[in-house]
């Protein structure tokens, strides 16, 4: 464009030539590169127009193609989030199949243990006459107690634990006593042997079968975190109830040592301040009065 305009400046700056002497070679060279010029002109215009097209469809295209990444993106995303349901649904089926096959093992080793419990069929005596029918022969051996076929470990467990949140503690006692007899291995026995000693204590005048009740969950079950400390803090209640201050001392300060960060150790470290202050306040009632006096001078 520069170069155009410089030979325009350059042609009107030359003198005009005589009109009979005719164009000069200089004027029609200077026309020619302008006419050639122009035609430059026109093709880089024609090429910028040609690029600008060029850029307009390609930027379409990038366009075109990021809404189709992120359409992908999105497509990608839900077949993820599908995925992750469906896993979940899948793990909570296998969850819940596991209990199933759970049960039906508890059950199947329920009903074998009740048919392996089920006494013989005793041989038909004849009754002495004379003798009441109704009553049994003496030094005749009694019948122990057999599981129901069927009942799972779960289910009796279940239903002992409904009798003692009910308040039927003979009934719950019994129950348990059954479940601890048929599935000692099972780790709800040392639950069941702590629920017998709660509810002897919960009866309020059996203190000291809740207490042996109570130390067989110590003894028979040590390896049970869980149960233990309940059981050393219930046995401290218990030796309360006795009057055996001392003992119930001891048995919170096993609680505090052992399980330090049960809360059972908490509630033992409370109940042993407060037997302190008791014994604090005893002590200094049973002072003499009149030996205050000396001490403080």
């Amino acid at each position: 464009m520069k170069k155009t305009s410089l030979l325009l400046l350059i042609a009107l700056a030359l003198p005009a030539a005589p009109a009979w002497a005719g164009p000069s070679k200089e004027y029609l060279q200077l026309l020619a590169e302008i006419r050639m010029l122009q035609e430059q002109n026109a093709q880089l215009t024609q090429l910028f127009s040609s690029l600008k097209e060029d850029l307009q469809k390609f930027s379409v295209k990038l366009d075109e193609q990021a809404a189709t990444n992120r359409k992908g993106m999105a497509d990608q995303t839900v077949v993820v989030n599908n995925i992750g349901d469906t896993v979940r649904v899948l793990r909570e089926k296998a969850d819940d199949t596991n209990v199933r096959i759970s049960t039906v093992a508890q059950e199947i080793q329920a009903l074998r243990q009740a048919i392996a419990s089920s006494p013989a069929p005793a041989a038909v005596t004849p009754v002495p006459a004379g003798s009441d029918p109704g009553t049994s022969p003496a030094g005749s051996p009694s019948t122990p107690p057999t599981v129901p076929i069927g009942v799972s470990p779960q289910r009796m467990f279940e239903s002992a634990y409904d009798d003692f949140t009910s308040n039927r503690y003979e009934t719950a006692i019994k129950g348990f006593e059954l479940f601890i007899q048929t599935f000692p291995r099972l780790p709800q026995a040392a639950a069941a042997q702590f629920n017998i000693g709660s509810s002897y204590y919960n009866m309020g005048n059996r203190w000291n079968e809740a207490l042996a009740a109570f130390q067989l969950v110590t003894t028979q079950y040590p390896q049970d975190a869980e149960m233990n400390p309940q059981a050393y803090f219930k046995i401290g209640q218990t030796y309360e109830q006795l009057k055996q201050i001392d003992n119930a001392k001891k048995a919170y300060e096993t609680v505090v040592q052992k399980y330090p960060t049960s809360f059972q150790a908490t509630q033992a470290a409370q109940a042993l301040q407060r037997l302190n202050r008791r014994e604090e306040q005893e002590d200094e009632k049973s002072f003499p009065s009149s030996l205050l006096p000396v001490l403080s001078s």
